[in-house]
């Protein structure tokens, strides 16, 4: 390697097979829970909750190590409101056929349509951006590098953190998804809407669609060579 400025790993933990085994297959188990869910109940959930999975998505992984994300945690009933009503407008045009017959027929075993009542109704939206131009301090105009691939690591993150503190969540991405960099007031010449997620408690009447649960096997996901 080159020359650069470094210190010695001192927090890596090392465990004995059995045990690496062990954790492995509880954090399967724990994955294997996670659902995505469309019927949120309004339940509050505290903020200082949803700041600590934000702060574990921002340790992902990323080109250069300069972080292309911005995180827009939306509380406010108002802002909901706004995102709903754009991204149902859109939703409404895609399902009229924008989309494609293969696509529809594609979404059909999920039940899914152009309403959706969660954007408004469950406690959090975390719009996630990606950016252009930054770098490791906030005010940086260097060009990022691997930005969708580093924004995908940090969303997987947030996810599996919301997921492990106990909420439920969904991910949302209308196309175009413009609109939400107008209603979250982000930079338009550097940011990029990325996804949506919803985040909160299920409604009680929350269901998981059958075909959601029907996952490929291991020797259809994975070569081992």
């Amino acid at each position: 390697m080159q020359e650069h400025k470094n210190q010695p790993l001192n927090d890596f933990i090392e465990y004995p097979h059995d045990e690496m085994l062990k954790r492995a297959e509880e954090f399967l188990a724990v994955s294997q829970r996670r659902h995505s869910i469309r019927s949120f109940s309004d339940r509050p959930v505290p903020k200082e909750i949803i700041e600590t999975c934000i702060r574990a998505a921002g340790t992902a992984p990323s080109g250069a190590n300069h972080q292309p994300w911005h995180f827009v945690a939306i509380h406010s009933s108002d802002v909901k409101k706004q995102i709903r009503e754009a991204a149902e407008k859109l939703e409404r045009s895609f399902y009229e056929g924008r989309a494609g017959e293969e696509w529809l027929d594609a979404l059909k075993p999920l039940g899914t349509d152009a309403s959706k009542p969660y954007l408004e109704h469950a406690p959090w939206l975390i719009a996630v951006f990606s950016q252009k131009k930054g770098g490791i301090s906030a005010d940086d105009k260097n060009t990022n590098y691997y930005v969708h691939e580093s924004v995908g690591l940090a969303t997987g993150f947030l996810i599996q953190a919301l997921h492990r503190a106990g909420l439920a969540t969904l991910t949302h991405t209308p196309k175009p998804m413009s609109f939400l960099t107008e209603i979250c007031g982000r930079d338009k010449d550097n940011e990029r809407p990325y996804m949506l997620l919803i985040a909160g408690y299920p409604g009680t009447d929350a269901t998981i669609p059958e075909h959601a649960l029907v996952k490929k096997s291991l020797d259809e996901i994975a070569t081992f060579i």
